[in-house]
């Protein structure tokens, strides 16, 4: 049966809200060790932390450009936090890792967000949390794949 087109419309909007006020959230409750390392940034070395990776692949898990993701790890490999290497099996392609720096780092700007994020859920309990983790899994997964086409009845 699928969503109504209102519920789509409504959940579109809260999505968007939601992303907003992470944002703004991570804006204000920014602590000094993760100012250096904005939203974009960090979630570049969180991916790259999950292991080594193509360069390509993580532009594609990012919806990013290549430019742009070489952009970000040149800045990170500036900074120490990720290294590059030419891909053994294809050496027109790079290899991306976290350094024991960069995984010292992505831990504590994690640690620090999340005890600032915990501030603001103070009223929330630990089934509550968990089922909204569960919920933004499942609408993560369900947006990461190809929409299904219903087919479509003539019934001229």
């Amino acid at each position: 049966m699928g969503l109504a087109p209102t519920t789509a419309t409504r959940l579109v909007n809260e999505v968007l809200d939601l992303q907003r006020a992470v944002r703004c959230f991570a804006a204000s409750s920014s602590s000094s060790r993760a100012e250096g390392l904005g939203a974009a940034m960090h979630f570049v070395l969180r991916l790259v932390g999950e292991g080594e990776c193509r360069a390509t692949s993580l532009a594609q898990r990012l919806g990013i450009g290549n430019p742009v993701l070489s952009r970000h790890i040149a800045e990170l490999e500036d900074q120490g936090l990720v290294a590059r290497r030419r891909d053994p099996k294809d050496g027109r392609a790079q290899l991306v890792a976290i350094t024991p720096r960069g995984a010292k780092e992505l831990q504590l700007i994690e640690e620090d967000r999340s005890a600032s994020f915990k501030k603001h859920l103070q009223d929330w309990e630990e089934d509550e949390a968990l089922r909204t983790i569960e919920r933004l899994n499942h609408l993560t997964r369900s947006l990461a794949k190809p929409p299904r086409v219903e087919s479509e009845t003539n019934t001229s």
